[in-house]
């Protein structure tokens, strides 16, 4: 038996019901059953898999964000998740490159970075290179002006902690951005990568180990391991540097992601705000916090 839950207005939801329950049946899913709870839409199937109905889901309610998993679907013990373009709305390294007059340049690196296209180490390094020389007080000015949290996601962190659920930022980007935004939305803590500096400006290189693709799997792995054997865990990200920790968690969430990433996950949110997981999760708006 499959769960599948999605957000969907109530206006003529009953006729996309019909319709969504012919397409999943000429995939051979029955639909056991339908029951709504405010905006969220719960199905039960039988037979099929999370992404086939999640691409039937897709066709009939896009862009609606939803969550397809086996089992029930309950509060994670942990969350871990991307910072850019995720937890923020921006990718750092390409404003901070505005800094230093080269954000096309950058930009166009990090965007094929995001697809898969490229080594993501590899990228790093190139990108990071191409900033040396440019002023640390840079990064304070790019935090302030241009660093915005994305819409949901103070209340999404803020509202899993209080159910004590443990949050953890891991993100490609650096320590200088991710300490503050992790402050500002409450994670529990950081993992990141950490830009080299001498004499108060940036030397284009790196310090410590890189925080990859694996990096992230490996700190959701660890952190569940340390919570206990059936701990659930909850993802979310955007990148193909994510496709690994959003596949192994037990919720993985796609949000407004690539495509690679968006194949790999079992839960997705296309629009709206991250506040849409609260909602698929199951937790009623009297619960949710905003700090």
């Amino acid at each position: 038996m499959l769960m599948a839950r999605l957000i969907a207005e109530t206006g003529e939801c009953e006729t996309r019901l019909a319709t969504l329950a012919d397409r999943l049946a000429g995939e051979g899913v029955r639909l056991v059953s339908s029951h709504r709870a405010g905006e969220m839409l719960e199905l039960r199937l039988d037979g099929g898999t999370v992404a086939r109905v999640l691409d039937a889901i897709d066709s009939v309610f896009a862009p609606a964000a939803l969550l397809a998993s086996e089992g029930e679907i309950r509060v994670p013990e942990l969350f871990v998740s991307d910072m850019d373009s995720t937890m923020i709305e921006q990718e750092c390294i390409d404003e901070l490159a505005d800094y230093a007059g080269l954000k096309p340049q950058i930009a166009a690196i990090t965007e094929r970075a995001m697809q898969g296209e490229l080594d993501f180490e590899s990228a790093l390094r190139e990108r990071v290179a191409l900033l040396v020389g440019l002023e640390e007080s840079a990064i304070a000015a790019c935090l302030a002006d241009r660093i915005t949290a994305t819409p949901g996601a103070a209340a999404l962190v803020a509202t899993l902690a209080a159910l004590g659920t443990r949050t953890v930022l891991v993100t490609g980007g650096f320590h200088h951005f991710a300490d503050p935004v992790a402050e500002m939305l409450g994670f529990h803590r950081v993992v990141a990568n950490r830009l080299a500096v001498e004499d108060g400006k940036l030397t284009g290189g790196l310090v410590g180990p890189i925080t990859d693709s694996a990096v992230k799997a490996a700190v959701l792995g660890e952190e569940a391991a340390g919570l206990g054997a059936g701990a659930l865990s909850l993802a979310t990200g955007d990148g193909a540097n994510d496709i690994p920790m959003i596949a192994a968690a037990t919720y993985g969430f796609a949000y407004k992601a690539k495509p690679k990433a968006r194949a790999a996950a079992n839960g997705r949110v296309d629009a709206g705000d991250l506040t849409s997981v609260l909602t698929l999760l199951g937790i009623p708006r009297e619960d949710w916090r905003e700090s």
